[in-house]
């Protein structure tokens, strides 16, 4: 039997029928997609994914997207909504960052197309300004570099790789999980264009020293770029509603560029973000220009091209609507469902949160597998996200999570669940989830590799899952 999904129940299009299929079958069978798929985060057991998890909200942003779905946002001659919409969203987020602390130059920022996005251009401007302004580039066999802890998300990995940036990745202290500045600081020097700091990291939501790499970016006359993605749209809630936050934001002097996820806790549709910028001359730096085309003098503020003016459009209502008591209000709950959530962990002698965290929290085992949790869990629903080197599983509350009893069902579960990681580690048996992640060292990576490579090929190309198969014609 083929794993391709739906195959047994929807027709598989590996070409194009020669007459098109009714709305109506259409729709039918999206909804049908739909409604399965959303049962599975409806039940507040999936960590981080659905943010919002809101269908009324769902629905006020498909009014919105669908307004301006079909308009191209580089066309500010026909369509001026889209400059209102993305002008006012950086706006807000410069705000949200405390832009007005900043006296000496102009703050900045760009709408993306996600946190990744967000990430890439900054890194970019970063490499392009420090071209222009120190003179650092690719010579003599020695590149630009970008010094970032092991914690940082890929995508600062993904941008040294594509923009040809020497990777400078130090641990993290093993207990706190945080990055200690004096092993950052020992990773820079004269190539150096920028160092990394998260808020919080994701695999433990665990928010760096900003305070000190500020200080450590401003002596070396570097950037450092603050990637909160994940937490820069709860966090700064948090500091509001007097949880411990300390500050990462522009109130911290060094502190160059900021990247946040409309699309997670700004409760926008998947495909937003933004990053911003201290200095618009950083920003601009990363602009592309070509004025000789023969098409016409071409320019473009960021990596994209086309884009719907319907993300702009809901991205914008969402913040508009929900304003600062909206987002407050949410994170109120989280933080209190999260905290309901670490007390339930610590309550088991053998778990163990991985440093202190917030509103997205890890945790491992000391005397056992923690996956062997993670085995037991996931037939009740539970979907965690993995860690390793120390194997961990962690969970970024969302609101989904502050439903009524779901906090109840956690602490039932887990309680099964530990007593079942007890036998199994008694027994000497090996754990379903994680076993070759949290065990891939030296040769074994490149197997994962292969391994991983086969997972995305089946994302993408039917031709795996599936033997050659003729359309129906819908005639």
């Amino acid at each position: 039997m083929s794993d391709f999904p739906y195959a047994a129940r929807f027709p598989v299009h590996r070409s194009l029928s020669e007459r098109g299929t009714p709305r109506e079958e259409i729709l039918a069978q999206l909804k049908e997609m739909a409604s399965e798929e959303d049962a599975v985060w409806e039940s507040g057991k999936i960590s981080g994914t659905m943010y919002c998890g809101d269908h009324e909200h769902y629905a006020f942003l498909s009014e919105a997207f669908a307004k301006f779905a079909h308009v191209n946002a580089l066309q500010r001659d026909m369509c001026p909504s889209q400059t209102k919409f993305e002008g006012e969203i950086i706006a807000m987020v410069l705000d949200l960052m405390h832009a007005d602390a900043v006296t000496d130059t102009t703050p900045a920022g760009l709408v993306t197309s996600g946190g990744t996005f967000s990430i890439l251009h900054a890194i970019l401007a970063y490499r392009e300004h420090a071209a222009k302004a120190r003179g650092i580039s690719a010579t003599a066999g020695k590149l630009p570099n970008l010094v970032k802890p092991e914690t940082a998300h890929p995508a600062f990995d993904k941008a040294c790789h594509l923009f040809g940036i020497e990777n400078r990745t130090v641990p993290v202290d093993p207990e706190t999980t945080l990055v200690d500045p004096a092993t950052v600081a020992a990773a820079i020097d004269e190539q150096t264009i920028a160092i990394v700091g998260s808020a919080g990291n994701y695999p433990y939501g665990t928010i760096d020293p900003i305070a000190q790499l500020g200080e450590l970016a401003q002596n070396n006359g570097i950037g450092l770029h603050v990637d909160g993605c994940l937490g820069g749209f709860i966090l700064p809630f948090g500091e509001e509603l007097g949880y411990d936050i300390p500050p990462f934001d522009f109130r911290v002097p060094g502190v160059t560029s900021i990247s946040a996820d409309t699309h997670k806790y700004g409760y926008a549709f998947k495909g937003s973000s933004a990053v911003v910028f201290r200095d618009k001359a950083i920003r601009n730096a990363q602009y592309f220009h070509n004025v000789g085309w023969s098409g016409g003098k071409y320019m473009s503020p960021g990596m994209d091209g086309s884009r719907s003016g319907g993300l702009l459009a809901a991205t914008w209502a969402s913040m508009v609507h929900l304003g600062r008591e909206g987002y407050r209000r949410y994170a109120a709950d989280i933080f209190a469902t999260a905290a309901a959530l670490m007390d339930i962990v610590r309550s088991h002698a053998e778990l163990r949160i991985m440093g202190s965290p917030s509103f997205c929290f890890s945790f491992t085992s000391n005397d056992f597998d923690i996956y062997h949790v993670a085995d037991f869990m996931k037939p009740r629903g539970w979907r965690f996200n993995g860690q390793q080197y120390p194997n961990a599983i962690h969970l970024a509350v969302t609101r989904p999570q502050t439903q009524p009893g779901v906090v109840e069902t956690f602490a039932i579960d887990l309680t099964e669940a530990v007593a079942y990681a007890r036998e199994q580690h008694a027994a000497g048996r090996i754990t379903q989830s994680g076993a070759i992640y949290g065990g891939a060292v030296g040769g074994l990576n490149a197997q994962v590799e292969g391994i991983m490579t086969m997972i995305m090929d089946g994302m993408l190309d039917t031709q795996q899952a599936l033997p050659p198969a003729p359309l129906p014609d819908n005639t």
